[in-house]
């Protein structure tokens, strides 16, 4: 049946590359997909296919040259005649003529010379293959499907400046079309269409090819031509991602952008989708998708012009290597009309095209990346000669580009502290901010950016800088689509609810804990082997209840402060003292007497307290608490290491405090570093022990190494929790090399953070500009962390626990400061109302234990459940 009027014909085009068309079960979607799709828009099916598999990598052997291309070609038929078998085709049927095709261009008299014309046609053959073998099957499967030559339809252009290289294996086409080639396309028959990426035809009358990413071009080159009313690029991923999944498997899908963040982050790094691709979708106001083929139920991502797409925030963080930096340096190109257009002059004449540029009075630098560039070593001697003609010259390379895309970047600078401080460790290069507010890129050495990605891409995360919070943005992580996410248990209060209502008392705000919680934690920890003491840091949660339970569950108790230490020995009669471990920081010198005394093991962190007290530390075992240069965790505020950290003696200032403690015939057994809270990786652990046991050989006295705590726990509904495996493996393989010591750790949050609950009540429900506001009877006065830390806890409806939280308000205290809030935009009944009984979770930890009398507001209530 025709369909001659263009204006009535809608149309929706659907790319499957090579991974996607080597499989009969993916074949098998493909159908369903086109069938659906056609059904679902009303519309007609246009699908564009890609080579199979590795053939056109095949294929460009045999266009440059390679020995003996009579048994490569047999290779490549034999391989398409399997193929055809496995979807049960007869081969000589469907096959014959094309192959015949592919055998004389093989034995052309052309092969010898390798013309352009003759690579073009030999490499278009991998497409007209498979959508040959294609259209076949489908049909056999009672498929409505025409087969179209792409060469009919998509004109090369030919352009200024471009080689003759170019204008025939990466060719740009025609990306407009009038009613009259519409017209006539939508006269093929059939409601299916299927056509081949990547070829095009030349103005000769000969075969053009697209190059690198062709097939994706096509697809979105149809759509443009086809004012088509979507384009899906079906491949083996399922979208664009917040940065590389091999590298950051918490990396999030992108499911909604707009065009122009989509090619930054094509261009500087995804390989899911060609930058070029892109270009005829925009300008034609086509929607674009990418989607996976092998998990089609997935949202892939949508690319579009939408509100929603045009969210700020840095969407994406990727990394090239193989960047080469050339740096020009002349004090003559100061006002010099005309330099850097003698400059570039030569890197244009050497074939190279330039990526990034920095700038000073005195200096230029540019990069160059090797996917647009063939950058070898006699190229680079070539430019550095020309180059030396107008200034000095100096080639720096392997590098990295890492690059954070986004939208309105500028606005992001303040939020990126944490990005800065980290490139702020290694040797930058060259730092560049795009002129449209898209994108930032650091250059640094390339050995330097192993690994850095996963921190950089958490920081920007924790800082808000992306914001993955956004649910029209931001899909699920890699590592849930890839089924290994670990999940978060179902918090205890669900079960307790009866009881914890029944506890709550308007105007009367109360700390509730779980022993059983706190004691399963602790028995997650004791199963640790490489761990030889434990120690619970009691400034967390000081409860005696808490610490009666860890103790029989033989932890011992770090404290910081004398207060800490008598109350420890009172609320655990018959404590041992070697359990008890003290840490201060800047105590005053009667603590430390006193700590001595009560026969605690004793931590010291400078020098100035051995020069300035002697006598407090003459003839006594200590353990130091050194500083490793750095501080990690999940708020600058509990960054306990660096040089701005009170905390900790530098490692260089080590043999100083060695001699001084040698003076006073004092021993160092033990070392200790802590580093910050909250660390989500558990490689942290594992460096951190490594590094202590290197300075652990060179005291020579050490018995006990002290990694510190800060293990995370799961705030968040899609947090998951610590992978206390991968942590314990870390640490078994260090202590596996250094077998000498005893191996210590003092956490605090982990072991009670999830244990504990703040019951609250309901005083008021206020609607500000649009903002819903929900106060409760405590504040930052019953829990500091939210103001103190911008720490997330989760605020949940205890009253109508079992209604849809289906409404956003913003969760507030009665302190008379700006900062007395415990979240924005928690979504929590849309009923919500004074009275309702609010619960915030996961406050077992620095709840209680930092909760003051500010505006003279009674302290919370405390409450045990065992």
């Amino acid at each position: 049946m025709p369909f001659p009027d263009p204006s009535q014909t809608r149309w929706i085009v659907l790319k499957f590359g090579g991974t996607s068309v080597s499989q009969r079960a993916r074949w098998d979607t493909i159908g369903h997909l086109a069938q659906a799709r056609g059904r679902q828009h009303d519309a007609r099916v246009l699908v564009v296919v890609s080579a199979l598999a590795g053939t056109t990598n095949a294929l460009q052997a045999i266009a440059d040259g390679v020995e003996d291309p009579s048994a490569h070609v047999a290779a490549l038929a034999q391989r398409h005649r399997d193929f055809a078998a496995e979807l049960g085709l007869d081969a000589d049927a469907v096959l014959q003529e094309r192959l015949a095709v592919l055998h004389a261009l093989a034995a052309d008299v052309r092969a010898a010379t390798r013309p352009l014309d003759w690579q073009a046609e030999l490499l278009a053959q991998g497409e007209l293959l498979s959508s040959t073998l294609g259209a076949a099957y489908l049909r056999t499967q009672g498929l409505e499907f025409g087969w179209c030559d792409a060469r009919d339809w998509l004109d090369a252009l030919a352009l200024p400046n471009q080689s003759e290289w170019s204008r025939r294996l990466s060719v740009a086409c025609r990306r407009e079309a009038d009613d009259a080639w519409r017209a006539r396309f939508a006269a093929q028959p059939a409601p299916l269409l299927l056509t081949q990426g990547f070829i095009a035809r030349h103005g000769d009358g000969g075969t053009a090819v697209l190059g690198r990413g062709g097939s994706d071009t096509s697809a979105a080159l149809f759509g443009a031509l086809l004012r088509a009313r979507r384009v899906e690029i079906w491949t083996d991923v399922p979208g664009m991602f917040s940065a590389n999944p091999r590298e950051v498997p918490d990396a999030r899908l992108l499911t909604r952008l707009d065009y122009a963040e989509a090619q930054e982050i094509a261009t500087t790094g995804a390989k899911v989708l060609h930058p070029r691709a892109l270009g005829p979708c925009r300008d034609a106001g086509v929607p674009l998708a990418i989607l996976d083929t092998a998990r089609p139920d997935l949202p892939g991502t949508a690319i579009d012009s939408t509100a929603a797409a045009t969210v700020p925030g840095v969407k994406a963080i990727s990394r090239r290597n193989g960047i080469v930096l050339v740096s020009m340096e002349t004090v003559g190109m100061w006002q010099q009309v005309g330099f850097l257009a003698e400059v570039f002059e030569r890197f244009r004449v050497h074939g190279l095209s330039i990526d990034l540029i920095g700038s000073s009075e005195t200096n230029v630098t540019v990069s160059l990346d090797p996917n647009d560039n063939l950058v070898s070593t006699d190229v680079l001697a070539r430019l550095s000669e020309d180059l030396a003609r107008f200034c000095r010259v100096k080639v720096i390379a392997p590098c990295a580009a890492i690059t954070l895309v986004g939208r309105g970047m500028r606005s992001l600078l303040h939020k990126l502290s944490d990005v800065w401080a980290a490139f702020g460790r290694e040797r930058v290069h060259l730092i560049s901010q795009s002129s449209n507010d898209l994108n930032l890129t650091f250059v640094i050495d390339e050995a330097d950016a192993e690994g850095l990605l996963p921190q950089l891409h958490a920081q920007l995360i924790g800082s808000g800088a992306m914001p993955v919070r956004n649910v029209e943005v931001f899909g699920p992580r890699w590592r849930e689509i890839a089924g290994a996410l670990r999940p978060r248990e179902t918090p205890w209060w669900r079960a307790e609810r009866e009881r914890l209502l029944a506890l709550a008392t308007p105007g009367a705000p109360r700390y509730v804990y779980h022993l059983p919680t706190v004691r399963a934690r602790a028995r997650a920890l004791a199963a640790i082997e490489a761990v030889d003491r434990r120690y619970y840091a009691i400034k967390a949660n000081p409860h005696p209840a808490i610490l009666a339970a860890l103790v029989e569950e033989d932890f011992g108790l770090e404290c910081v402060s004398l207060a800490e230490l008598r109350h420890v020995f009172d609320a655990v009669p018959g404590l041992a003292p070697d359990r008890v471990l003290f840490t201060p920081s800047f105590a005053p010198r009667a603590e430390y007497d006193a700590a001595f005394a009560l026969d605690a093991t004793v931590t010291l962190d400078n020098v100035e307290a051995l020069q300035r007290w002697p006598e407090t530390f003459r003839g006594r075992a200590l353990w130091l608490r050194v500083d490793l240069g750095r501080g990690e965790g999940h708020h600058e505020k509990v960054r306990t290491g660096g040089l701005a950290s009170k905390f900790g003696l530098p490692v260089a200032r080590i043999e100083e405090f060695l001699t001084a403690a040698r003076a006073l015939d004092a021993r160092v057994t033990g070392l200790h570093a802590h580093l910050g809270s909250g660390v989500e990786t558990a490689q942290h652990w594992r460096s951190v022990c490594d590094e202590l046991g290197g300075i652990a050989e060179r005291i020579g006295s050490i018995e006990t190494i002290d990694i510190g705590g800060g293990l995370p726990i799961p705030y968040q509904d899609d947090d998951e929790p610590f992978d206390l495996d991968a942590w314990s493996a870390g640490l078994a393989e260090v202590r596996s090399a250094y077998p000498n010591y005893r191996l210590a750790i003092e956490p605090g949050r982990y072991l009670v953070a999830e244990s504990g609950v703040l019951l609250m009540t309901a005083t008021q429900v206020v609607e500000k500009g649009g903002i819903r506001r929900v106060g409760a009877d405590a504040g930052m006065n019953a829990l500091l962390r939210p103001a103190l830390y911008d720490a997330y806890h989760g605020v949940h409806n205890l009253t109508r626990l079992e209604e849809a939280a289906d409404a956003a308000f913003d969760v507030v205290g009665p302190i008379c400061e700006s900062g007395d809030v415990f979240g924005k935009q928690r979504r929590l009944p849309a009923a919500t109302a004074e009275g309702d009984v609010l619960l915030v979770a996961d406050t077992g930890a620095y709840g209680f234990a930092m909760a003051n009398t500010y505006n003279l507001r009674a302290l919370p209530a405390e409450e045990v459940l065992a």
